[in-house]
């Protein structure tokens, strides 16, 4: 008899419960009624209210499921290719967080992406391990980070043998990605497992246009927003995990312990509905969004404005690109990111995010050809209202592209959770070959340019300097302006 895969058990059950109309005697306090809220508020709120319960001998409990939660993730595993999956509430931090303290144990090693989340950064402190942080590779089209040189990693654990993990980022907040097959395939051959935030590609591998999942090229533990770029609301995400490298338990005892003993089941249920969407789609899921996003490429020659890489003769090889990000620059230099994503939201098109030179554009399996021809219009019109000369120069200066050596794997580096040394407030200019103490982090893409314990480096003052005169928003540092910083005391 084939397997079940259509249908949403988890959401399925929501509605039973519903119909029942019980007198609820536990949490919430709400009682699933609209109370206190009138007007807009009550009708927005009211009928997602009707499922926001908790868990009852028929709702099942997160941290040990046996029915319709079990039941959802066991379909969301089969849907997304790997042999257990648990769902997350708390966004792909969460799954961060578990998967490395479900990896190791305080004082061990792990390899690490040094261009990660910083909830990566937080597992590794909560955790108390060490780390080898590898520059990532960088394609010379683009100027964009990716993932490290599998060379480079196959080095660190050669020089590290007691490493007990590989951790990467990717695809980068660009939608560019690396090829994790020939990694997953060194991390392997080492007898260590390959840990994976792919918290922005959890439609990967789900259409021929789109690259292949880290599952698909073997990674043993995989995070996914699955709020990102499918169906299910914030925060929701999913952690999903294969093979004999991982101890499963540890990572789901992890998960018990940086998840809310009380979940929220509207939410839970969102990525069982988003799964559903997927299972009883398939490609044709991704048709609308894709199309809108072609849709935009083509009509680019008639804005002035191009796709990251365009000058460069597309991306260099073995890097590929999310047909669903869409990363836009003036070729003329007149306009950053930072002004063009402003006055895109003039014109009531918000984009993700924005840097110094690129504004970025997410489309999600949501998006349709109406929401194309209205961004079309917006580039239009800032196009043809574009005054050169009320506008700065934006000056592209591309990063060193020097190849990787052997002699670059650095020594494992401690982060500590408090109990800096003294720090002491200096001008930022004056910062470069001081030891940083304090975060450093542009969001987003939440990626810190700088932790504490870290060597300030030219690059790293070049780069917050030009953050700081074009208004980027920066958290962790203690002077919101940048004008200083704050290091370690000598």
């Amino acid at each position: 008899m084939p397997e079940k895969t259509h249908g949403a058990p988890l959401y399925e059950m929501l509605e039973r419960y519903v119909s029942r109309q019980n007198a609820a005697f536990h949490v919430p306090g709400h009682k699933q009624r609209a109370i206190g809220l009138d007007g807009r508020a009550k009708q927005r709120y009211a009928a997602l209210l009707h499922i926001d319960v908790t868990e009852l001998p028929d709702t099942d409990d997160l941290h040990h499921p046996e029915g319709p939660i079990a039941e959802a993730q066991r379909l969301a595993a089969a849907c997304f290719g790997a042999e257990e999956t648990r769902f997350l509430v708390g966004g792909s931090t969460a799954g961060n967080l578990a998967m490395i303290l479900g990896t190791t144990e305080p004082g061990e090693l792990l390899i690490v992406q040094r261009n990660v989340h910083r909830s990566i950064f937080h597992g590794l402190m909560l955790a108390g391990v060490r780390a080898v942080f590898l520059q990532p590779e960088m394609d010379a089209a683009s100027g964009m980070a990716v993932i490290p040189d599998a060379e480079q990693i196959r080095e660190a654990l050669r020089r590290y043998p007691e490493a007990r993990g590989v951790v990467l980022c990717t695809p980068n907040y660009y939608g560019m990605c690396g090829r994790l097959e020939p990694i997953a395939e060194i991390c392997h051959a080492s007898g260590v497992p390959l840990l994976v935030d792919e918290a922005h590609g959890p439609h990967f591998g789900f259409h021929k246009a789109l690259p292949k999942s880290a599952l698909q090229a073997g990674a043993d533990v995989v995070v996914q927003s699955a709020h990102k770029m499918l169906g299910a609301m914030t925060m929701g995400a999913m952690l999903h995990m294969q093979g004999g490298r991982i101890d499963r338990e540890a990572i789901r005892q992890a998960l018990r312990m940086v998840q809310s003993s009380s979940p929220s089941f509207p939410l839970l249920a969102s990525l069982d509905l988003a799964r559903n969407h997927l299972h009883a789609m398939g490609t044709a899921a991704f048709e609308p969004a894709l199309a809108a996003a072609e849709r935009v490429r083509e009509s680019l020659v008639q804005t002035g404005f191009l796709p990251l890489a365009y000058d460069g003769g597309g991306l260099q090889p073995g890097i590929f690109q999310d047909p669903l990000k869409l990363a836009l620059y003036d070729p003329d230099n007149r306009m950053d990111g930072f002004r063009l994503r402003d006055e895109l939201a003039k014109r009531g098109c918000m984009a993700e995010m924005a840097d110094s030179r690129y504004v970025l554009l997410a489309f999600g399996i949501g998006s349709t050809i109406a929401d194309a021809d209205r961004l079309i219009d917006a580039l239009k019109d800032i196009s043809a209202n574009r005054h050169p000369s009320s506008l700065a120069a934006v000056e592209r200066k591309m990063p060193d592209m020097r190849q990787w050596q052997a002699g670059d794997i650095p020594a494992p580096v401690s982060l500590a959770r408090r109990r800096y040394p003294p720090t002491e407030s200096i001008l930022l200019e004056d910062s470069v070959g001081r030891i940083a103490g304090e975060w450093v982090v542009p969001y987003p893409p939440g990626i810190p340019e700088l932790y504490p314990g870290e060597t300030v480096t030219a690059y790293n003052v070049e780069r917050l300097l030009r953050w700081r005169s074009q208004g980027a928003a920066i958290q962790g540092a203690q002077d919101a302006e940048l004008t200083r910083i704050r290091v370690f005391r000598l």
